[in-house]
């Protein structure tokens, strides 16, 4: 009896595949293209199966594909630059370039023997100066077409390290590496005017149907669409410069409630008055030390200085409002100023109560007249409320029509402007860090900032830096710093800082339409290849990656190089669960945590018998060194198994546990299946049973259909239930030795995308036409498939969530009725109406919510 052996039989395979090249992405005029791509990896050292679980969903679909008569585009590549390679060779020596291509290395290592489909020959990393370079072309470009400019921005700036610090690594006040008191400093900084683009981003988002929803929702919350009122507070005393106080507000209608005044401790006048005023410059320069995210913002003390000055009330000319200066106003939303409304809002009426200041209800609830106490009435703006006085006399409504209703009011007082505002800020791209790419300007004396000549890309990182000073090493690089302006060819310095690494990642995606172009994109290869058709990643990357990838497109079609038919990048998403593992954890003498490694625990315990305490299970994190490495899997029991359990366990957008126990079924399962094909091979029976031969031609057809329709809607557990079933049916079948064969040809078809190996090698002995990877789908025969009813898959937004049992000839209007009565769909509608509602008739329900 032969035996099944992986690391035979995966190592075979994959050299016939890279043989024939059939992974390579070639344009055809008679085939449709279709283009998958996971979002690429941070070289950071080893992948782990979280990886393996992304890159399997992808090569699935990619593999499906070339099966169904596409043209397939699945490339691979590196977000190489960043912050972790400079920390390493801080922390280790020796330079990030090497530390960053030794990883490659070893992750591509680590991948290679999965049996990826993936075209290798488009293969490039972010730190490439190939690839930087044509970024610097397209800086230039975008550059010229005023979608990037450079102005003063304050920054959080560590002394110690000698570099500007995002939000999320400013802690408690501190660097999150130098421990440092961090400073707020005005630097002259980069700019990509994306907020220019806030609107058409946020209303092309319901266009995007093949989006996860949440990722949409999340996305429209970044942007932040608020439609406000806009006006002036006279000062009651003009100072020089100042006569009024310009505020925005997205609740015009609580007007009448307000307080006092708030400006940001930046604003012009509060600057202003620092000038003369120690007090206030002291308070402005403790303000400016605060951690700003929103969250450390929520969490904070409100601490207020009051300015001495007073504006009047729009609304009531006899009446003035206090101005304070307080650390909970920002310059960068709005425009620094607000007016404080203390019944209606939290945060006011923390700062009213502390500074003794009025507190005036606006609105009550319908039900009860109870007056603000030490919590604001704060209701949502669908509810309906009662106002008190209110000026345009509103009695009864919502918080939404009552905004709605005075801002019109006040236009046509000429009391303020209504204006649509945007949460979104333009993006902030400078970076004081060497490895990263270079931003492609001279600084020049004379001429100014002065753009490098395109002939003079890429401008290289130098090789010759040192991490033994704080700061960037380009700073104190005086033979790379150093350079003739382009425009007066007199002595110039270039710019020393890099980009955002969100920059690179924002754009790969066109690069590998035409990886070796010596432009960014080339038209052609952009206009057939794009857009996107399915792109696969993790949902923390919902927000900003694919906000600014969004943008870029709109840039890069701007600027010549994307067709307008790919100014929305992805025409699918989808965000994959994490592969958990449990964490195993000792601690030292100080207590202390001391992670260990899942192969260094057996039964509980260490080697020397330590016991460890076992923490459920957690997303894999190599901190936490709950990782389990794909080459140990593969050498115990193939890429084939590793393959099968990470697609088998659970729905593919949630998480899925790895155990050795499951990984061991796994493998018993595809023995299982290559022994049933051997022993065909070997004892075929020649009796012709036509009922079981029926039967099983009826088996295969419905497994055909299922796995199929499966795949399609990315359900790749639930296909691959119908493969066990079907397997099982085969080995239990009294079918002729023919009928059996055909059969299990057609397992090693539908298994191909799963587990690519095992089934070439079962193609190959049943004696298959050339390789399984380049054979056409299987179709069910419709005769066979006929039946009384059929089962319709129910998708939400794109996600399987369900099924109906209905009569074959159903109407299709009844089929929407019995759809939209179906408890998952109730619950995602939660009353509302669907946007659509799609039958295909005996296929598929599709509701859009």
């Amino acid at each position: 009896m032969a035996t099944y052996t992986p690391s035979d039989i995966e190592a075979r395979w994959q050299a016939a595949w890279e043989q024939a090249a059939v992974f390579r992405a070639e344009r055809s005029d008679d085939k449709p293209k279709y283009y998958v791509l996971e979002m690429f990896p941070y070289p950071s050292g080893r992948i782990h199966m979280g990886h393996v679980r992304n890159y399997t969903m992808g090569d699935v679909i990619a593999r499906y594909k070339m099966s169904t008569g596409h043209s397939v585009l699945h490339p691979m590549g590196w977000d190489a630059f960043g912050m972790p390679a400079e920390n390493a060779a801080m922390a280790i020596g020796g330079h990030p370039k090497t530390w960053t291509y030794d990883n490659i290395a070893d992750m591509r290592s680590q991948m290679k023997p999965l049996g990826l489909s993936i075209d290798w020959s488009r293969e490039f990393a972010t730190c490439d100066p190939e690839y930087y370079g044509q970024q610097q072309a397209l800086f230039l470009d975008m550059l010229e077409a005023g979608l990037v400019y450079r102005k003063n921005a304050q920054v959080n700036w560590d002394p110690v390290d000698m570099t500007v610090l995002a939000n999320e690594q400013v802690i408690d006040g501190k660097g999150w590496r130098s421990g440092a008191d961090v400073e707020k400093r005005e630097l002259t900084q980069w700019f990509f005017k994306i907020s220019d683009m806030a609107g058409e981003l946020k209303q092309a988002l319901d266009g995007l149907e093949n989006w996860p929803a949440k990722v949409r929702l999340m996305q429209e919350n970044w942007i932040g669409e608020s439609r406000g009122l806009e006006m002036d507070f006279k000062l009651s005393t003009p100072r020089p410069g100042f006569d009024a106080l310009t505020i925005y507000t997205t609740r015009p209608d609580t007007l009448a409630g307000a307080s006092f005044m708030a400006i940001a401790p930046d604003h012009p006048l509060s600057k202003a008055l620092e000038a003369d005023d120690p007090a206030l410059a002291a308070f402005n320069a403790d303000a400016r030390r605060m951690d700003t995210t929103e969250a450390a913002m929520e969490k904070a003390e409100k601490k207020g200085f009051d300015t001495g000055i007073t504006v009047q009330h729009p609304l009531y000319p006899n009446q003035t409002l206090p101005v304070w200066v307080a650390n909970f106003v920002l310059m960068d939303y709005g425009t620094g100023a607000v007016f404080g409304c203390p019944a209606h809002d939290q945060r006011d009426l923390d700062f009213a109560r502390k500074y003794d200041l009025p507190v005036i209800d606006t609105f009550v609830a319908m039900d009860d007249d109870t007056r603000v106490a030490n919590a604001a009435f704060v209701p949502a703006k669908s509810e309906v409320v009662r106002w008190i006085n209110h000026p345009a006399g509103i009695d009864k409504a919502t918080g939404q029509d009552a905004i709605d209703k005075t801002i019109d009011w006040a236009e046509a007082q000429g009391l303020g402007r209504g204006q649509t505002q945007y949460r979104l800020r333009d993006w902030g791209l400078s970076r004081q860090r060497y490895w990263g790419c270079p931003i492609p300007v001279v600084h020049c004396d004379d001429c100014g900032v002065v753009p490098e000549k395109k002939e003079n890309l890429p401008v290289e990182l130098p090789d010759d830096v040192t991490f033994d000073i704080p700061g960037n090493p380009l700073d104190r690089h005086p033979t790379w710093r150093d350079t003739p302006c382009p425009s007066c060819g007199k002595a110039a310095k270039r710019e020393t800082d890099t980009m955002d690494t969100f920059v690179d990642s924002s754009w790969y995606f066109a690069r590998f339409t035409a990886p070796r172009a010596n432009t960014p994109t080339n038209m052609e290869d952009a206009a057939y290849w794009m857009n996107v058709d399915q792109y696969i990643g993790g949902i923390e990357h919902a927000i900003l990656h694919l906000l600014y990838s969004r943008f870029f497109a709109r840039a890069m079609h701007i600027t010549g190089h994307l067709p307008a038919s790919a100014i929305e990048p992805f025409d699918a998403l989808f965000t994959q669960g994490m592969v958990t593992h449990e964490i195993y954890q000792t601690r030292d003498d100080k207590g202390r945590p001391i992670y260990h490694l899942p192969e260094d625990v057996t039964d509980g315990k260490l080697a020397d018998g330590t016991e460890v305490d076992i923490i459920p299970s957690a997303k894999m994190s190599k901190s936490k060194k709950n990782v389990v490495d794909p080459l140990g899997i593969i050498a115990s029991y193939g890429a084939d198994t590793a393959r099968w359990f990470v697609l088998s366990d659970s729905p593919p957008e949630r998480d899925v546990e790895w155990t050795a126990s499951g990984a061991e079924a796994a493998y018993k399962h595809l023995a299982r299946v290559y022994r049933i094909a051997t022993d065909c091979v070997t004892d075929s029976p020649a009796n012709e049973d036509t009922k079981a031969d029926l039967d099983l031609a009826r088996a295969r057809a419905v497994c055909i259909d299922g796995v199929t329709r499966d795949i399609e809607s990315f359900g790749f557990n639930a296909a691959i239930a119908k493969l066990y079933a079907f397997t099982a049916t085969i080995a239990k079948s009294k079918a002729s030795g023919a009928a059996k064969r055909d059969s299990i040809k057609t397992l090693a078809q539908l298994m191909s995308p799963m587990t690519p190996h095992l089934s070439e090698d079962i193609w190959n002995m049943l004696g298959g036409d050339g390789l399984v990877t380049l054979a056409a789908w299987p179709v069910a025969e419709a005769a066979l498939l006929k039946s009384d009813t059929v089962i319709l898959p129910i998708q939400i937004n794109g996600k399987r969530r369900g099924e109906l049992e209905v009569d074959a000839d159903l109407d299709k209007s009844e089929v929407e009725k019995l759809a939209l009565a179906h408890e998952a769909v109730k619950k995602a509608l939660n009353g509302g109406t669907p946007k659509k509602v799609i039958v295909v008739p005996g296929r598929i329900v599709n509701v859009v919510v």
